[in-house]
Parts: C-alpha cells; sequence; structure tokens
C-alpha cells in the first residue's frame, strides 16, 4: 500500500467578457508554486500566499514566457496520472471552482489544435502508448463510461435515451458504482472522441450571467483500463485493472451573482449542496490528517451522490490530483479566495492506493523478488547461485503448498545437498520471518 498526498494545482485564466465591460482588475499573482491574492478593497492587509503542487499562470497570452498552455498541463499532471495507471493503481484527475472559472476548458478543451484537454490528451496518449506494444505476452483492453450528476440524480450520457434515474450502490470489495450505467468498450482514440463528443452534446448546460454555457451537472468520465499477461514460467493469465476517473464539477455559484431563477435556481442550490459536501469530507479527511479527527469520525461521504462516487478517490484506493480553477478579478475576489482556500485543505489529504492485480500475479512477484534477493545474498558471499535450481521456483512452490511462502521453505528440497557441500548449517539461508 502507497500513502501519497492528494496533487494540487491552481489554474488562473484570463478576463471574460463580461469581466473586461466591468473594467476588472487582476488581484492574482503567481511566482514559481506560489499564488498570492490581494483584497481589493483593503489593499493595505497585504497579499494571501498559497502554496501548490503546480501554480499555471494562463492570464495573459501565449507570447508571455510564463504562460502556461493546455499541453504544459497535461504534462504535469495527466501524464503522472496515466503512468500509475500503467502501475496498476486507481487515478483520479477533477477540476473545482466557480461557475466560469475554466474547469471545463482544462479538462475538456476545445476541438483545435492546441486546445485539447486534459481529458481527450490522456484518450489519445493511452493508445499511443498502448499501440506501440510488442510484447506478445502482454494485451491491453479498454472500457468507458461517461455519466452526469443532475440534480443529485445520475444519468447515464452515452445513453441518453434512458431517462430513467441510476441508482448508486457499494460493492463491498470496489466500493460505490452506478448501477446499469453504460460500460463501452473501445478499441483506438477515435472510438473514445466519438464517445465523449456524444455525451458532452447529451450533458446539461445552460446561460447564467456568469457563463453562457455553464455546467448545470457533474460529469464524470470513467475507462476502466484492464492490462492481461501471461507469465511464462507458471502459465498463468495475470490481470492490472485501473480505474481513471476524470471529474468536471459544475460552478460554484451564488445566486445574487449568476442571477439564477426557476429551474436554474434550483439546479445552483443542488450545484452548491454537493460542493458544500465535498468541501466538508475534504476538511474532514484534512483534520484527520493533522490528528485532529480520530479515524473512526464520521465522514459525511453520503450526504451527497457526488462524495459518495468520490469515496475511493478522496482519502481511499486512488492516485488522486486536483485542479482549482480561479478567476483573475477583483470583482470575484472571495469565490476566488473561497477556492483557494479549498484546494489549501486538500493538500493534507493523503490516499492509499494499492495496485489491483490478482493474488497470483502479487505472489509471483514477491517470490520472484525472493529470489533476486537470495541470488544477491549469495553473490555478497563469495557463492556460486547457480547451485540452486532457481527454475523450478514458482512450480514446485504450487506443488508443495508450503505452509510459509519463504524462499528458503520453497528452494529447501533443491538446495539441501549443496548446503552439507558447503559445511553450512540450515540455518545459515533462514530468513528471520521464516515461521517454520
Amino acid at each position: 500500500m502507497t500513502g501519497a498526498s492528494v496533487k494540487v494545482a491552481v489554474r488562473v485564466r484570463p478576463f471574460n467578457s463580461r469581466e473586461t465591460g466591468r473594467n476588472a482588475k487582476c488581484v492574482i499573482q503567481m511566482q514559481g508554486n506560489t499564488t498570492c491574492i490581494s483584497n481589493p478593497k483593503q489593499l493595505k492587509d497585504g497579499a494571501k500566499n498559497f502554496t501548490f503542487d503546480y501554480s499555471y499562470w494562463s492570464h495573459t497570452t501565449a507570447e508571455d514566457p510564463s504562460f502556461a498552455c493546455q499541453k504544459q498541463v497535461y504534462k504535469d499532471i495527466g501524464e503522472e496520472m496515466l503512468l500509475h495507471a500503467f502501475e496498476g493503481y486507481n487515478v483520479c484527475i477533477f477540476a473545482y471552482g466557480q461557475t466560469g472559472g475554466g474547469k471545463s476548458y482544462t479538462m475538456m478543451g476545445k476541438q483545435e489544435p492546441g486546445q485539447e484537454g486534459i481529458i481527450p490528451q490522456l484518450c489519445e496518449d493511452l493508445f499511443q502508448r498502448t499501440g506501440g506494444n510488442s510484447d506478445p505476452d502482454l494485451n491491453y483492453s479498454v472500457e468507458v463510461s461517461y455519466m452526469e450528476i443532475y440534480c443529485e440524480r445520475a444519468r447515464d450520457l452515452l445513453n441518453p435515451k434512458s431517462q430513467g434515474t441510476l441508482r448508486v450502490r457499494e460493492h463491498p470489495i470496489l466500493g460505490p458504482y452506478v448501477e446499469d450505467l453504460s460500460k463501452l468498450a473501445v478499441t483506438g482514440f477515435t472510438d473514445i472522441r466519438d464517445l465523449m463528443d456524444a455525451g458532452n452534446k447529451a450533458r446539461t448546460v445552460a446561460a447564467t450571467n456568469m457563463n453562457e454555457t455553464s455546467s448545470r451537472s457533474h460529469a464524470v468520465f470513467t475507462i476502466v483500463f484492464t492490462q492481461q499477461r501471461r507469465d511464462q514460467m507458471t502459465g498463468l493469465d495475470t490481470e492490472k485493472v485501473s480505474k481513471i476517473s476524470l471529474v468536471d464539477l459544475a460552478g460554484s455559484e451564488r445566486a445574487d451573482s449568476s442571477g439564477a431563477k426557476g429551474t436554474r435556481l434550483k439546479e445552483g442550490a443542488n450545484i452548491n449542496k454537493s460542493l458544500t459536501t465535498l468541501g466538508k469530507v475534504i476538511s474532514a479527511l484534512a483534520e484527520m490528517q493533522s490528528n485532529k479527527k480520530r479515524k473512526s469520525d464520521f465522514i459525511p461521504y453520503r450526504d451527497s451522490v457526488l462524495t459518495w462516487l468520490l469515496k475511493e478517490n478522496l482519502g481511499g484506493n486512488s492516485r488522486t490530483a486536483m485542479i482549482a480553477a480561479l478567476s483573475p478579478a477583483d470583482i470575484n475576489y472571495e469565490e476566488t479566495l473561497s477556492t483557494l482556500r479549498y484546494a489549501d485543505r486538500a493538500k493534507q489529504i493523503r490516499c492509499n492506493a494499492v495496485i489491483n492485480e490478482d493474488p497470483n500475479a502479487k505472489l509471483i512477484r514477491e517470490l520472484k523478488g525472493e529470489v533476486e534477493r537470495l541470488r544477491n545474498l549469495l553473490f555478497s558471499q563469495g557463492l556460486d547461485s547457480s547451485l540452486f535450481n532457481f527454475s523450478l521456483f514458482v512450480s514446485e512452490s504450487q506443488q508443495q503448498q508450503q505452509p510459509c511462502w519463504c524462499s528458503w521453505c520453497i528452494l529447501l528440497p533443491a538446495a539441501a545437498g549443496s548446503h552439507s557441500q558447503w559445511g553450512h548449517t540450515s540455518e545459515w539461508l533462514r530468513p528471520s520471518r521464516c515461521v517454520l
């Protein structure tokens, strides 16, 4: 099990037309990984500083040497998470911020060269890496699903004709999942791009004062990446299965700023409810890491469909990254400061990710590691490691079914004669953890 903190990045966008029309001033500054925000009403108080894993300055044009483009964001965050998926870990990237902050642009981007977001770049990179596979013993398979959480209800974006609400259930081992959610097999980037386009067209969006194409739902694009390998020594097929969750959250908003009424107001209330619950979960997990909260204390995952589905990605079996999208304008100072504090708390969360593989694969890997350790031990003693019949290592271990799986117990029958020749006692190679 590997404990790792949630990776946190912040990204500030250019002014939009609404902010330009109101002669907004920039209150954000970035230096290295540090982000500073100044209160436009109390300049004497000085700037508030926050340090993250990455601070992306995308406020100016691409000619600015400090400008962070889409490819840079993917290279730092998306590529690292994809490599973890190849190792067999579950991974998650989610974008958070106020309405119009640039979350959808960062995650999905535009269909123009150089404007693609993290999701299409990661999918294309995945198939480029698997397409170059020259190992006949290794096979890959990819399945995708795409859903939205609208007004606390899960909806399948790849099967929009199904208007019924999908039920969220919890598997005793795999954790929360959406029952009857479409899971489609894909063989190339073209397939996955077509499914993304179809899902994006079915997603619920609407115009508000803050954003003309405001997302009124949380979107979750999931890739199930399976690696199947045949072990030539044993003839066993082993699998690693990685779940890649790419989440574009709906924007937090204030009703007076967004001008929401009627249906839009109801949508905003549900969005804020789920994001508030997400904030509570992040705060509770952060307090747990700082020893202010006991592990047995209650964490309100089930208070929202969003947090229930993200349970494993927040403090569970996952490598997770968060991207906070910021507005640079002084008129959005309160919302931007809230987003920065939100991201600062998320830094403190630690996830305990494990490689998702079947027990046989794990056992074989551990036994091979034990053999290598013994080889090195023999070599350091000036002895010939070829005296051991290492080729029988795994097959004999499976046949004998020893109560202890250490190398001494497995290799003893093959090596007993060699021991008497060396004049060593049977304790010479016995590991301290041997139970026999």
